[in-house]
């Protein structure tokens, strides 16, 4: 007779799974991969969250666009500011001090201080959809998932990987592609499988349209204008015919651009947490850069993981290859 597993069991045999990403300790929790040093954090996160309805959160796979959406959801909140766009807030502090992460932000601070965080309450995570504290599934707050062709996800993670100062003096060579791109390919890479998390946040944005916006790095590349006024709609702070005329919708792609980002003080040294500096979070943000880092073969395997989405139903919208 067949037995049914416990959730424990289920966690047990989780915790046996164990690997590590550029040095850094993983095992499998929940049905994901969780770096070690982020378990305190997210597990923080899931039990003691409470969000409230009108709290946006920004949900991504490691560099998946976190850090654009993150400067272009906050300053379509908090557009009034633009008027003094070289006193911007961009000036001062990077988008990740200004939307922080659930994982990390959770941990160091007390409910009562999180209860009176201004509404909406900006928040980001990396947690998939699955394992999201229930609040989050069961409230009305929104949630705009971003995510990016795996190919180009897989190149710019292993340049931010090789930023943390336990990695400094290491090369992005071919035996260090190789060996991470055999654990990518096979789901072993932080908050994966890559397949899992792009398909949890797709098919909530599919049953719940009100719920989750699923955006793509390459159409925000391609269409930012229409792209940015679709997302403020979301987000209940829609652009008034007068703004348009007066090129706000312009003026906030021009200041959340990469380049613009990229050559304020604040973004060139600095940081904001021990790990890595601030420059760590711009590298290029171009799409089709992994075709000056992976070979054909390798290319092939990755885009596997595509197929793999074509047959559940998704596929890519503003990014195809030719391989």
């Amino acid at each position: 007779m067949a037995t049914t597993k416990s959730h424990n069991e289920d966690e047990m045999e989780d915790e046996l799974l164990k690997d590590k990403w550029f040095g850094f300790s993983m095992h499998l929790y929940h049905g994901f991969w969780c770096v070690d040093s982020n378990m305190e954090g997210i597990i923080a996160t899931q039990t003691h969250f409470h969000a409230h309805d009108t709290d946006i959160i920004l949900a991504s796979l490691p560099k998946a666009g976190t850090t654009w959406l993150k400067s272009l959801i906050f300053t379509i909140i908090n557009r009034q500011s633009l008027s003094h766009i070289s006193k911007h807030t961009f000036h001062f502090k990077n988008p990740h001090e200004l939307i922080p992460h659930l994982e990390v932000k959770v941990p160091k601070t007390c409910q009562s201080e999180l209860d009176e965080i201004p509404s909406p309450r900006l928040f980001a995570t990396h947690i998939p959809y699955l394992s999201l504290p229930e609040s989050i599934k069961s409230s009305k707050c929104q949630i705009v998932y971003v995510c990016r062709n795996p190919l180009d996800n897989f190149v710019s993670g292993c340049h931010f990987w090789l930023e943390f100062d336990v990695n400094k003096g290491f090369k992005l060579d071919t035996q260090l592609i190789e060996e991470h791109l055999e654990k990518y390919c096979k789901g072993v890479l932080p908050y994966g499988p890559y397949e899992d998390h792009v398909l949890g946040y797709w098919k909530e944005s599919i049953e719940n349209p009100q719920k989750v916006l699923f955006l793509e790095f390459e159409g925000l590349k391609k269409e930012p204008k229409t792209h940015l006024i679709r997302l403020a709609e979301f987000l209940n702070f829609p652009f008034s015919d007068e703004e348009a005329k007066k090129y706000v919708i312009d003026e906030i792609i021009e200041l959340c651009s990469f380049k613009s980002l990229k050559e304020m003080e604040v973004n060139k040294s600095g940081r904001i947490n021990q790990w890595y500096q601030n420059n760590a979070y711009f590298r290029k943000g171009e799409v089709g850069d992994w075709i000056n880092y992976l070979t054909l073969p390798m290319a092939k395997r990755i885009n596997e993981i595509q197929e793999k989405l074509k047959k559940v139903g998704f596929s890519f919208a503003n990014y195809e290859t030719d391989l």
